[in-house]
């Protein structure tokens, strides 16, 4: 038999950065003194910025602490066996009032062989988006590694790399080795492996508020990362999958659902591991059929443990929905 967990909310870490905007503490309904907040980081396995549980009896443990205890109960038999103790996803919501830098992920074998860490395959889903705000993914002409180079050298990079208007409800799948950057003017939610390992390539010529000096680039380190191929395609379509549901992201690193909810909607995962919700839009209570009844609202993120075969959603609003 198992153990019941209820579903769990994390603290969020919040995360000043110099491209932040001011979108997401009003997002999350919060009051902070905090400014140029780019992420909040909504659950996270990442050693040093390891998620705290916010309710329940094991309010105040870390994520990794919950892990130890409940092991495949809360994750997964499959996801315990592989990754132990790591929470394999991380969950963030990202606005971006200034362009980020344009990056690049090793993929699982390079990240084990470089830095013993799991590689970074993530999605982006906007939420909200200015008029003329734009996404940087993938390579619009093909390029060599020398060329690549030295237009990073010549600061003219950006005259290779894909840029997309971007839109509420659009879905951006970024696997390992694609150049990437969130343009300004941009809300979303990111669904990524557990790493904080990034390749930065290019920068604008910005400079170190501390230091004065320009941002490192991992120019040479970056060279056996990318993925050179141009693609016909760097936006995802959503996939209709049952009434209300849509299918946004599948590969081997996770499944991204969109769940919209009006009245009452009973949801039975169909995969043996954890999944993670987090509402973009309305209000819903969330009933684990086994006495847990909580509030979900706009920017609030829930961990659904694996043991946890059946819930309700009652009220109205959609749902970027994650499972591994």
């Amino acid at each position: 038999m198992s153990t019941h967990i209820p579903p769990l909310k994390f603290e969020p870490i919040l995360k000043s950065v110099v491209w932040g905007g001011e979108k997401i503490a009003t997002f999350k309904g919060i009051v902070t003194e905090q400014t140029q907040i780019g992420e909040s980081w909504e659950i996270s396995g990442v050693k040093g910025n390891e998620s705290v549980v916010a309710n329940g009896p094991d309010k105040g443990l870390t994520l990794s602490q919950m892990i130890d205890k409940y092991k495949g109960d809360l994750v997964g038999e499959k996801n315990y066996e592989i990754f132990g103790n790591t929470f394999p996803l991380l969950i963030k919501i990202i606005d971006a009032a200034g362009n980020l830098s344009v990056q690049v992920h090793p993929d699982d074998t390079l990240a084990k062989e470089r830095h013993n860490s799991l590689g970074k395959t993530e999605m982006w889903y906007i939420i909200d988006a200015d008029k003329d705000a734009e996404i940087y993914a993938g390579l619009s002409k093909k390029l060599t590694p020398e060329e690549y180079a030295a237009k990073v050298a010549d600061n003219s990079i950006m005259d290779s790399i894909a840029a997309h208007k971007s839109h509420a409800g659009d879905v951006f799948f970024l696997p390992a080795g694609r150049i990437h950057a969130i343009g300004a003017g941009n809300l979303l939610v990111e669904v990524q492996e557990t790493s904080d390992i990034t390749y930065r390539i290019y920068d604008y010529g910005r400079v170190d508020a501390k230091t004065g000096q320009p941002r490192e680039l991992h120019v040479e380190l970056a060279k056996d990362a990318i993925d050179y191929k141009v693609y016909p395609e760097y936006v995802s379509h959503a996939k209709p999958i049952v009434e209300s549901i849509h299918e946004l992201v599948r590969c081997s690193h996770f499944q991204v659902y969109m769940v919209e909810v009006e009245g009452e909607k009973t949801i039975r995962p169909s995969i043996p591991g954890f999944s993670t919700m987090t509402c973009i839009e309305g209000e819903m209570m969330l009933n684990d059929m086994k006495g847990t009844e909580m509030p979900l609202r706009q920017g609030e993120s829930v961990l659904i443990p694996a043991s946890l075969k059946e819930f309700k959603l009652t009220g109205k609003g959609k749902l970027v929905n994650a499972f591994n």
